[in-house]
């Protein structure tokens, strides 16, 4: 039974299906010791995860579900830290490598992506459930209308694995969309070969403005400056792969 109340400011929908926490905890791999569980809510994953040989803390913003979560493990109540994951500091939580795993809010799982981002080299692996559309967009390959910003920023560094679809019921209150389980692994890609800075403010622009060409959409960047012919030019930057981006970043670079 759940005794928090969900609160839409949050974006909170709380997972009460067993099962399916069961094999989203069972996603994570063997061997991962140190696992940060983002929006613990109401512990259904944490049930699970006190299961596994693995050294977890869990972040939640919600006081009221911290006060719960303390009261229900009162063993691991030290485990729990009250606070907003963007602005933690993951340094100050596991001076280590860590795992995430957690059920993101919707409404700021793209910022908590962009941190798992900045923080890659610290994180080699992300098992979390989202929105549906959000999984199928990070997961998707060059060429479909979904494939966007967060599936090369993230692909870039991360293999994306969509493992599974969670049906709008098992979720208290129920969403309105369908939810995803997804699996990011950190890849072998230490620095991209370009100005990485460069390659994010690159991805964004042509993607901001996906219905032009890239051609266009570069003017953002270079401003008034001649573009010589490339041959992405003539491209829609849902097109192209992490590596095509980072040509065409290594291109902008040559003309500012």
């Amino acid at each position: 039974m759940i005794y928090v109340r969900p609160k839409k400011s949050l974006g909170q929908h709380f997972l009460h299906d067993k099962q399916i926490a069961e094999r989203i905890v069972q996603s994570v791999v063997a061997d991962t010791k140190l696992l940060l569980e983002i929006g613990a809510g109401t512990g259904v994953l944490t049930e699970f995860l006190l299961e596994k040989d693995v050294d977890f803390k869990a972040v939640e913003i919600d006081r009221e579900s911290v006060a719960f979560l303390r009261k229900t493990f009162p063993y691991i109540k030290n485990k729990i830290i009250e606070g907003d994951f963007l602005k933690l500091n993951v340094h100050d939580i596991f001076d280590k490598p860590f795992s995430i795993i957690g059920n993101l809010p919707y409404n700021i799982s793209s910022q908590i992506f962009f941190k798992i981002l900045d923080e890659k080299n610290h994180i080699p692996e992300v098992v979390c459930m989202i929105q549906k559309e959000v999984a199928e967009r990070i997961a998707e390959k060059p060429g479909s209308k979904t494939y966007g910003i967060l599936s090369v920023l993230i692909q870039a560094f991360y293999d994306v694995e969509y493992l599974f679809t969670v049906h709008e019921n098992a979720f208290t209150p129920p969403p309105k969309v369908k939810s995803a389980v997804i699996r990011l692994t950190r890849n072998s890609v230490q620095h991209l070969d370009c100005n990485e800075t460069l390659f994010k403010r690159t991805v964004k622009a042509t993607f901001n403005q996906r219905r032009k060409t890239i051609k266009n959409s570069l003017k953002l960047i270079t401003g008034d400056k001649l573009i010589p012919e490339n041959r992405f030019l003539s491209l829609r930057p849902e097109r192209l792969s992490v590596s095509d981006f980072v040509e065409l970043t290594n291109f902008v670079e040559s003309l500012l």
